[in-house]
């Protein structure tokens, strides 16, 4: 069905006008000269854009727009203008509108702006369903956050859940690359098809071949039964190769070529067999610096850099570390048979203080022992582990002229580094920029001083 639009204005030649545009570019129209209709209509049918005039007779097109933003804010609002000025455009922006068009405007013009305002419905629409699904799951396996980064993140994975595509997710250990991974196996047509997860880091070479691809009886002393290898248990389902970046490369040319076919070859066997099951790989290494240092083969990077998912530290993800903190004290409050009410103001500020090297696999274990050893109803500092208390923050700031307040380049270097990761979000390429390092010194460092503080 073609998306059926709202215009809404005061003058009927305009609207017939626009109904006889927007018809001829393949929309529904629905048309009127009231704001009061708009709004009930816009309330009670599923409209894909409302097209409102900036002027409506005596009232305010934006205060129609603020109106159907808050009964109905998946509807994206166009507001038009005669007026086209900067005041114009802020006023329309700060009520909530998606875009604005200036009068005159040609009809590729508001097409445009109707199929970017289309197109972002569509897939705010994938992000809630995807957001619901994880939200559903239990809290091992559901994936918290509210802050822009993670937005990002959940936008990504709701665009590509659907496909088959080959993803690779990348992130400081603990950031919770599994969680997406099964978040991308969730929200797929493979659902109810098996969820297979292997740590190519926790395998010895010659057993991580044979558990991917298998082995034929006899193919080597212990060989006593065939085993049909990870690849055929995730048929109809998801693989994820966990720290893919630690895999040898004889095995890495052995998985290009089956990504490549489709096909795997059991050790011992002179035959292949045909897989179907997607792909998903993650590592917590600078993988592109590993290529170049030929430590990874470029040609698989690619393969399985179809479309790249790079999480965020939980340092760049500010109150989320407060939203997983509270969802930890309740859960492990429950487990140990406590009756907490949550943290202190205190503890809320040193945990958003904290660098989180270890991200939100540390946090769960520093909630954990919190709650366990809290005496009252509220966790407090106390209770944190010392790291956390005993915390100097990234800020680097000299004043007065006590040398015991003073610190080690070293130090000033950790700091600041660790300042530039926060405001970019984590971004290692943008911080190498704004630092003036390779990826591969960055990744060094940050490996170094995440070590020393652990």
């Amino acid at each position: 069905m073609s998306p059926t639009i709202l215009v809404v204005d005061d003058d009927e030649d305009i609207l017939v006008e626009l109904e006889r545009t927007l018809s001829k570019r393949g929309y529904s129209v629905t048309t009127t000269t009231s704001p009061d209709i708009a709004l009930g209509r816009a309330t009670s049918e599923d409209f894909g854009v409302v097209l409102s005039d900036l002027r409506i007779g005596a009232r305010s097109g934006i205060d129609l727009c603020e109106r159907i933003r808050a009964a109905c804010p998946a509807v994206p609002v166009i507001v038009m203008t005669g007026f086209g000025t900067m005041e114009a455009a802020v006023e329309t922006l700060r009520a909530g509108a998606f875009d604005f068009v200036t009068k005159p405007f040609s009809p590729a013009h508001l097409d445009l702006s109707l199929r970017r305002a289309l197109d972002h419905r569509a897939l705010s629409r994938e992000v809630r369903s995807l957001r619901s699904r994880i939200d559903g799951q239990s809290g091992a396996r559901g994936i918290l956050g509210r802050s822009d980064a993670m937005g990002e993140v959940l936008e990504v994975v709701g665009r590509v859940a659907a496909t088959g595509a080959t993803v690779l997710v990348t992130g400081e250990s603990g950031t919770g690359k599994e969680l997406v991974a099964r978040a991308l196996h969730d929200a797929s047509p493979r659902a109810k098809g098996p969820f297979v997860a292997v740590n190519c880091a926790a395998l010895p070479d010659a057993l991580l071949e044979s558990e991917l691809f298998g082995h034929a009886k006899g193919a080597f002393t212990d060989a006593k039964t065939t085993k049909k290898g990870l690849f055929l248990e995730a048929t109809g389902g998801t693989l994820f190769l966990d720290e893919i970046g630690e895999m040898p490369l004889t095995t890495q040319a052995k998985l290009l070529r089956a990504l490549e076919d489709r096909k795997v070859r059991p050790v011992g066997a002179n035959h292949e067999v045909a897989f179907d099951a997607r792909i998903v790989t993650a590592t917590n290494r600078d993988i592109e610096s590993r290529a170049a240092e030929g430590t990874f083969r470029e040609d698989l990077l690619f393969r399985i850099n179809v479309v790249h998912v790079e999480l965020p530290p939980l340092r760049a993800r500010g109150d989320d570390v407060l939203l997983l903190a509270k969802v930890f004290v309740r859960k492990f409050a429950e487990r140990h048979g406590k009756a907490l009410m949550g943290m202190t103001d205190d503890v809320e500020r040193r945990l958003l203080a904290y660098p989180w090297p270890g991200n939100v696999r540390e946090l769960q274990n520093a909630i954990e022992r919190a709650v366990a050893l809290a005496r009252g109803d509220l966790v407090v500092a106390d209770d944190l582990p010392k790291r956390i208390n005993d915390h100097a923050p990234a800020d680097i700031l000299v004043s007065g002229t006590d040398p015991t307040e003073l610190c080690s380049l070293e130090e000033v270097e950790r700091r600041y580094i660790a300042k530039v990761m926060e405001i970019v979000g984590g971004s290692k390429s943008e911080a190498a920029k704004i630092l003036g390092l390779d990826r591969s010194t960055l990744y060094r460092k940050v490996e170094k001083y995440r070590s020393d503080s652990s």
